[in-house]
């Protein structure tokens, strides 16, 4: 590769400045520098989608395996890349800071950390308690560099959507604790996420985009700054898998018709250095 780590985190963070692009998520070296070949300008790891890989579910990796993922990763592609760092793999603030140290050693140009607690209790952290697992986080990131990106997530709409003042609140209260991102994944209606946007001006938001709905241009148009697809890719990845080994099973090769073709591939990943 090309770009130093200082490069990437220098270009990721400009991409927040202005406009609205896209992050889509990788879960390997090799969708990673695909997504590079078609041109996107960054990236964002996916919890969900690397458990995957590993033949687990979401949440069912360890600390040490996600910072092997990304030291695996970041490195393998010129785009900055954002790891999806789940609940920083710890309950205690010290231990919060150890592994956000960790992570952005490991060479990502930002990383979000969610309000799922971590003691082993269900729920979410309250908001006291997750602006200070925030601003520990936003520590640890400036004393390694501190031009990385700090998201704050809050997965409170996930467990029940009609909570939308609340995760807007919360944002609120992260950002002002030096989040430089906010990020609540299950808001969708357009009259919320303008919500969002306005109530944490200028700070930039995410929205995590799933299905079908939307263009770039209109989400755009709402003021969001960025748009991940979570585990989506992966999902449609996995898809095209089962559709085409679920017809094997039934006798039929016809499923291996819509397959990349093998010179395709090669002759992207040939253009790829081995380091």
């Amino acid at each position: 590769m090309t770009r130093t780590i200082t490069e990437k985190r220098a270009a990721f963070r400009a991409l927040h400045q202005d406009g609205c692009f896209l992050l889509p998520n990788p879960w390997d070296v090799g969708s990673a520098r695909l997504l590079q070949h078609l041109g996107f300008k960054a990236l964002a790891t996916t919890s969900s989608g690397y458990a995957w890989t590993q033949g687990r579910p979401d949440y069912g990796v360890t600390r040490d395996e996600v910072l092997e993922h990304l030291r695996a990763l970041a490195p393998a592609t010129d785009l900055p890349v954002n790891a999806d760092y789940e609940f920083g793999f710890a309950h205690e603030i010290s231990d919060l800071a150890t592994n956000v140290r960790l992570a952005v050693e490991a060479g990502v140009a930002g990383l979000s950390v969610e309000d799922i607690r971590a003691d082993g209790q269900s729920g979410h952290y309250d908001t006291a308690t997750a602006v200070e697992r925030v601003r520990a986080a936003r520590d640890a990131i400036d004393a390694v560099d501190p031009s990385a990106v700090l998201v704050a997530r809050t997965e409170i709409l996930l467990a029940d959507t009609s909570r939308v003042a609340e995760a807007i609140d919360k944002m609120v209260a992260l950002a002002d604790a030096g989040a430089d991102c906010l990020y609540a994944p299950g808001l969708v209606d357009k009259a919320d996420v303008v919500a969002l946007v306005r109530a944490v001006a200028p700070k930039p938001v995410n929205l995590l985009v799933m299905r079908p709905g939307p263009s770039l241009a209109e989400i755009a148009d709402w003021g969001v700054r960025r748009i991940s697809v979570g585990g989506g890719l992966a999902r449609a990845a996995w898809g095209g898998f089962l559709r085409a080994a679920e017809e094997l099973r039934a006798g039929s090769f016809d499923g291996l018709a819509a397959g990349a073709s093998g010179k395709q591939l090669n002759d992207v990943f040939g253009g790829f250095s081995r380091a």
